[in-house]
């Protein structure tokens, strides 16, 4: 199968994306630098969430060994090699914007004799310093971005000599990564984004974060693949692929609502201080409309449009329905992120919307670059076949 061509569109579209991003940031730093570093870090780690998702879901297909996806694996692939420049771009966010990000970063809270003094932080201290974050950061880069680039290293050999070497090399990788993920997804969703509030903590809020970080990368990955269909790169993508896409994300939008109330619902009526301050802050006047609009697009557009077996097989819902989803879950990552930096006055703006689309400009050149340097099908995958032939 011939590889993707870069379109001018797709140029246009990347850099035109980075262009207004950049001239959003450089505006959030000569006006407001701690809300620009917020942003940043918000619309960074929504994009590498996008990225990781692609990468789990690669992975989880070899040690399933299913076949059903064997044809579009390359999109899920690509999307992952997004993953390196997302965990470069996380570190240097932290090391120059640490002091305006995470509260915990100012060594006034661990000085007893300081009026700031912080008992709650101090006893933390172990687990939340500087030395060790950075050294986690640098940790998940190397597991992430190091099984991306070294998967796509196997599909490449793969193309090249054929056989079923590379195939079992990727099972193999993608049994390890998958334990590894299972540790780093729900570590990695404390450090970069609860130390953000750091007095609070929830015991579901790595699965949260797991259950939005796989339905928004389902959501992408089903937009691109449809994209791809209809540009004549995939004539054997049939309704039953797209609608297995649909169930995926349909399912995942399911459980993070059961996920979503479960976690509010049993903070909010315990009422501990120590616990309920995270959601007394976002039901504020200024912040509660966001915070029910996040629910109600991550619910009810998935709940209502994507119910029936129908809604999910045909593609222009599937796109409407993913273009909604993918607002609704960059709203629960900027409801996360943006009040526990900058509390009532968080708001939406240029800043917000420039440092979103410098990421994703850069994620669509990675991906649209990567789909260029390899087969857009993998004709040598022992079960393609089998993705060929796929009837649900």
């Amino acid at each position: 199968m011939k590889n993707y061509t870069i379109t001018k569109n797709n140029k246009i579209l990347s850099f035109g994306l980075i262009a207004f991003g950049v001239v959003g940031i450089a505006y959030g730093f000569a006006t407001d630098p701690t809300r620009t570093w917020a942003s940043l870090l918000q619309s960074n780690f929504f994009l590498l969430a996008i990225a990781l998702c692609g990468l789990f879901f690669y992975t989880f297909q070899f040690a399933a060994e299913a076949g059903w996806a064997a044809g579009i694996l390359r999109v899920p692939l690509a999307m992952a090699q997004f993953l390196p420049h997302a965990c470069v771009a996380l570190l240097l966010i932290f090391i120059f914007g640490h002091h305006d990000l995470y509260h915990w970063t100012h060594a006034e809270l661990y000085d007893k004799n300081s009026p700031h003094f912080d008992e709650i932080l101090y006893g933390k201290k172990a687990f939340l310093n500087i030395p060790f974050f950075v050294i986690r950061l640098i940790l998940y880069g190397i597991i992430w971005a190091g099984s991306a680039v070294l998967l796509r290293k196997y599909a490449l050999e793969e193309d090249r000599v054929g056989g079923t070497e590379n195939y079992w090399k990727t099972s193999k990788l993608s049994h390890v990564f998958l334990v590894l993920f299972a540790i780093t997804s729900s570590t990695g969703a404390w450090d970069i984004l609860m130390s953000v509030d750091a007095h609070w903590f929830s015991t579901l809020f790595g699965w949260y974060i797991f259950s939005g970080l796989f339905v928004t990368g389902l959501t992408v990955m089903g937009i691109l693949t449809i994209y791809l269909k209809r540009n004549g790169y995939f004539p054997k993508v049939n309704e039953n692929h797209i609608h297995d896409i649909g169930k995926y994300m349909f399912a995942f939008s399911i459980f993070w609502t059961y996920l979503w109330f479960s976690q509010f619902m049993l903070i909010w009526y315990a009422n501990l201080p120590e616990e309920v301050a995270y959601y007394a802050l976002r039901q504020e006047p200024e912040l509660r409309p966001i915070f029910i609009l996040n629910f109600v697009i991550n619910f009810t557009i998935p709940f209502l449009v994507l119910m029936s077996r129908d809604s999910k097989r045909k593609e222009n819902t599937v796109l409407v329905a993913g273009a909604l989803m993918i607002i609704g879950h960059w709203l629960d990552v900027w409801l996360i992120v943006m009040p526990g930096i900058m509390g009532t006055h968080a708001h939406i703006g240029i800043i917000e919307i420039g440092a979103t689309c410098f990421f994703a400009g850069l994620f669509l050149y990675v991906f649209f670059n990567s789909m260029s340097k390899t087969a857009v099908v993998p004709e040598n995958h022992p079960m393609i076949e089998e993705s060929y032939h796929f009837y649900l």
